[in-house]
């Protein structure tokens, strides 16, 4: 873990929520030729029904991640379900551990708030991801959302019991 990193709690529409998202979308472009068509609203990040978190690096923006509270549905969520959504990494900070420690403030923040699994939706072209996930415990889930029929749609979830006290993380507006 790189101790220069710092975790702000942002909402999904600041900027700099917004400028790294941006880059994730393209990412997707590069992987699957489109960007994720996933509904987003930034209030499905406000607590307590969610958070979004930017990492800094130095003072710039390296990393993002976030979830959003789902409940019981027709496409596959459970009562309780934290849905992770927009984690992220620039590739000049990679490695580092960055993507590990905004996941587990991310699990830890959803457990908090009362949510019993976190569920995702990543893809086959994602190796990195599904290799962090798997590591972290993710197991396969029942698919769900808007790629619960695109045959490279990978869908994994943990559940939330026995995760840590939150970290303290300063608030940025």
């Amino acid at each position: 873990m790189d101790i220069r990193a710092e975790i702000r709690t942002v909402r999904y529409d600041h900027p700099d929520a917004v400028a790294l998202t941006e880059r994730v979308q393209q990412e997707y472009v590069l992987r699957y030729g489109e960007p994720d068509a996933t509904p987003m609203d930034p209030a499905h990040f406000d607590p307590p029904n969610g958070l979004f978190l930017v990492c800094y690096l130095d003072g710039d923006p390296v990393a993002t991640g976030g979830w959003r509270a789902k409940d019981a549905s027709p496409d596959g969520h459970e009562d309780g379900d934290a849905e992770l959504k927009r984690m992220f990494v620039v590739p000049e900070a990679r490695g580092r551990g960055l993507a590990r420690r905004v996941l587990a403030e991310l699990e830890t923040s959803a457990a908090t708030a009362g949510r019993r699994r976190m569920v995702l939706e990543t893809g086959e072209l994602q190796p990195e991801a599904i290799s962090l996930y798997t590591s972290c415990g993710y197991t396969p889930v029942a698919k769900f959302g808007v790629y619960r029929d695109a045959p490279l749609s990978v869908h994994l979830g943990r559940p939330l019991t026995g995760v840590g006290a939150l970290p303290e993380r300063s608030e940025a507006r």
